[in-house]
């Protein structure tokens, strides 16, 4: 799957002004040269002592598939690329292939496009799947209300693209709303398209729940971790846990509230605490429930090494709770508007319907080009 569906078809009569067709695939890899370091590294797998190290093993074995996977597209576009160049020629000749010649050049931007992603998804664990967590502030019904609309959105968004997602734990508000909820979401590269998402999200509206129709605003955090590989180093020792089991809430069924399936996992060490109620086996809730605990485990470590280098080299970092990423305003006007990259929308119900992929390109480029901003407050 293309990493941003494409909207819009290119025109011909826009290209047929230009006097050469311009080289859009060029030094894509260059720098990289994929090819000298993937036959390196094939020598390397090939080396009789490789899996002695078998952490180092895994490492340069993923390198070496994402090489591959370079090779591969830098094929596609210099295919692509060459057929592109035929039907400028025929076309200069006034054969009729303008239609084709449409259609080549579409697919080889959507391939460029595939590219430009894959470079700016190059974290350790961008490829993985996603644990994405959700909780409401602040404000009571109408901070749970706000988190349930987030919940829908990235449901819808994870639908769009095409991902496989799964609710492993919803407690739901007393009166309207969710007090929180996590879900997983499995697809290529879903932990790296979905970390532009953690934050503080903020919604400004008419309250429903209000009787005097007053405006307010309301926030809600979005958490976002790599599901782990087996061999990650984290190890979780039984006498640092803690395991509890409860009925699990929800909608009704005949097995629903018959057994303790529910598992809540406390990490004594930390206070970090994952539950589970989704599987009716609470076997496999309690292995849905490790693997969350072990990816935010994961997430503290690397967060603490990072802030040590962080406090030598002086640096410093906001994390109040107000410090939002997004806002979306309902009322006075209408607009979604991202802090970090000024990228902003005016229709807000398209968005909650879970189109977030302009949000989320936006991010990744002003991140790989290290022009990303400091999440603000919005200035309404």
């Amino acid at each position: 799957m293309l990493p941003w569906p494409s909207s819009a078809k290119t025109s011909f009569a826009a290209i047929k002004t230009s006097p050469d067709v311009p080289p859009i695939s060029e030094g894509i890899f260059e720098a990289a040269r994929p090819r000298e370091e993937l036959t390196r590294l094939e020598e390397r797998a090939a080396a009789p002592d490789f899996w002695k190290d078998q952490a180092e093993a895994q490492k340069v074995l993923q390198r070496r598939r994402r090489l591959e996977e370079d090779v591969e597209l830098a094929g596609r576009l210099g295919k692509t690329g060459d057929d592109l160049g035929v039907l400028y020629e025929w076309l200069q000749q006034g054969e009729p292939v303008e239609s084709d010649f449409v259609r080549v050049l579409d697919e080889l931007e959507a391939e460029v496009a595939e590219g430009e992603t894959k470079k700016m998804l190059g974290g350790e664990h961008d490829r993985s799947n996603a644990i994405v967590t959700i909780h409401p502030g602040a404000g009571g019904t109408e901070s749970q209300d706000w988190a349930e609309m987030l919940l829908r959105m990235y449901l819808r968004w994870t639908e769009r693209r095409g991902f496989k997602r799964e609710v492993i734990d919803l407690q739901p508000a007393e009166d309207a709303g969710i007090k929180s909820a996590t879900f997983t979401v499995s697809g290529e590269y879903a932990y790296g398209l979905l970390l532009a998402e953690a934050g503080v999200h903020r919604l400004v509206r008419i309250s429903p729940f209000d009787q005097a129709a007053r405006r307010h605003t309301s926030f809600a955090s979005v958490y976002v971790w790599p599901e782990l590989p087996e061999d990650v180093d984290i190890v979780v020792e039984d006498k640092d846990i803690r395991i509890d089991t409860y009925r699990s809430s929800g909608a009704g069924g005949q097995h629903v509230n018959v057994t303790d399936s529910a598992v809540r996992i406390t990490h004594l060490p930390t206070g970090i605490v994952v539950s589970c109620q989704n599987e009716r086996s609470q076997h496999r809730n309690r292995d849905a429930a490790m693997r969350v605990l072990k990816a935010r485990l994961y997430d503290l470590r690397t967060k603490e090494q990072q802030a040590k280098l962080e406090q030598l080299g002086g640096a410093k970092k906001d994390i109040a709770f107000g410090s939002q990423i997004r806002s979306y305003v309902l009322h006075p006007y209408r607009l979604a508007k991202d802090h970090r990259t000024k990228e902003q929308v005016g229709d807000v119900d398209r968005v909650l319907d879970g189109d977030l992929d302009q949000f989320i390109k936006t991010y990744l480029m002003r991140k790989a080009s290290g022009t990303l901003m400091a999440a603000s407050p919005d200035e309404d």
